[in-house]
């Protein structure tokens, strides 16, 4: 059984797939995750999207089919006992089905650590409890579960086998990017990237749309590119862009993210996996982060990180700028986009930094090593 609610988690479910089948062919996963999964031939019970949701007050009112979700999965663990549990990052959840997982007597490998390191460092204890082996994608992580009765490596980030391939598939990735895309060669190019939630557009996608047209107004010699992800409806997104504003859609199911970024000059993007994918592509951004306001006020007294973005948690400091819920405004947003447009010695100064994060982040073969790890759980426990 392989668990996941994120698109990212997806991603990373489906390259693990591969892995595992690689190495053993007639291997069969089944759970919850999305379209990728489904493509390297993960039975989908679940849908991944179903259960993406972030945010306290977010979750309690989706809370219904959240707790539904959970007790199939759990009647399966204990009537079926499949060989092993996956468990892809969605911690809230996922945690609590490594404890039915530990009580059905189903060995657990976690994949992307919970980040304990960002919030309740107790949790530690309560993770190795239920989890028989851990793969970190952070070099500082294995550490924080030291003296714990746990399995943990260092596997590298699983983004750098994905951007691997993107580099050696070259155009191909994204099918002749100035005609698959249709941008204009005479116009500077700025990304939105709204997400992969469905939450997420409620609280950012007005912000980002707003700020589009603030950025158009002060240059009109833009375009923007606006990839959206196979976890939401198309309509969703389009629908909110008025039809002035010159915007392409292209849907990241058909186009290399990583090609999408790299035809940018600059990207404004909500927070998540996606800044880091952005910073592998080395296009300068702002990241912005906003959430219902009783979920922020909650979650900013037990976070105890000093960066929101992926890319300046790994580069260990404040590489792009972060606008946080208050301070995410429009002209904020705006007045940074249009720098960094403008400004080329400024926008050059964050291409230079963005470099520190491959570097930070490992090396490539992070989905085989996990799939190693699997193999090697389910050979120790006996099944």
């Amino acid at each position: 059984m392989i668990v996941t609610g994120e698109a990212s988690g997806d991603l990373h479910g489906a390259n693990l797939i591969k892995a595992v089948k690689a190495r053993t062919p007639d291997a069969h996963f089944f759970g919850v995750g999305g379209p990728g999964m489904a493509a390297a031939g993960c039975e989908i019970l679940i849908p991944g999207e179903q259960l993406a949701v972030m945010g306290i007050v977010e979750v309690l009112g989706h809370f219904r089919v959240i707790w539904n979700s959970f007790q199939k999965l759990k009647k399966i663990l204990h009537d079926e006992k499949p060989a092993a549990l996956v468990l892809i990052d969605f911690p809230e959840f996922n945690l609590r089905l490594a404890r039915q997982a530990k009580l059905a007597g189903v060995p657990v490998l976690y994949y992307v650590s919970p980040q304990v390191w960002a919030w309740r460092r107790g949790r530690v204890r309560k993770i190795a409890a239920v989890v028989d082996s851990l793969a970190a994608i952070f070099p500082f992580e294995p550490e924080l579960y030291q003296g714990q009765d746990i399995h943990v490596e260092y596997v590298g980030h699983p983004l750098l086998d994905e951007f691997q391939l993107s580099q050696t598939q070259g155009d191909e990735g994204l099918r002749e990017p100035s005609s698959e895309l249709c941008l204009p060669a005479d116009k500077q190019i700025v990304g939105l990237f709204p997400g992969s939630r469905r939450n997420e557009l409620r609280y950012m996608l007005e912000t980002l749309v707003a700020t589009a047209e603030l950025i158009h107004d002060s240059s009109p010699n833009v375009h923007f590119l606006v990839p959206i992800a196979e976890s939401l409806e198309r309509e969703s997104v389009t629908s909110h862009f008025n039809a002035s504003l010159p915007v392409t859609f292209v849907d990241s199911a058909s186009v290399d993210i990583y090609h999408v970024a790299s035809r940018c000059d600059t990207v404004l993007t909500v927070s998540g996996t996606v800044t880091l994918q952005v910073a592998l592509a080395g296009t300068p951004m702002a990241i912005l982060y906003k959430l219902a306001p009783l979920s922020y006020a909650i979650g900013k007294r037990l976070v105890r990180v000093d960066h929101i973005g992926l890319a300046n948690i790994v580069a260990g400091k404040r590489v792009v700028p972060e606008f946080v819920q208050d301070e995410a405004t429009p002209d904020k947003l705006a007045a940074e986009i249009v720098r960094q447009l403008n400004d080329q010695d400024y926008a050059n100064r964050i291409r230079t930094e963005l470099k520190i994060i491959p570097q930070k982040l490992g090396s490539p073969g992070c989905s085989g090593r996990v799939a190693d790890m699997l193999l090697d759980l389910i050979s120790q426990k006996g099944h």
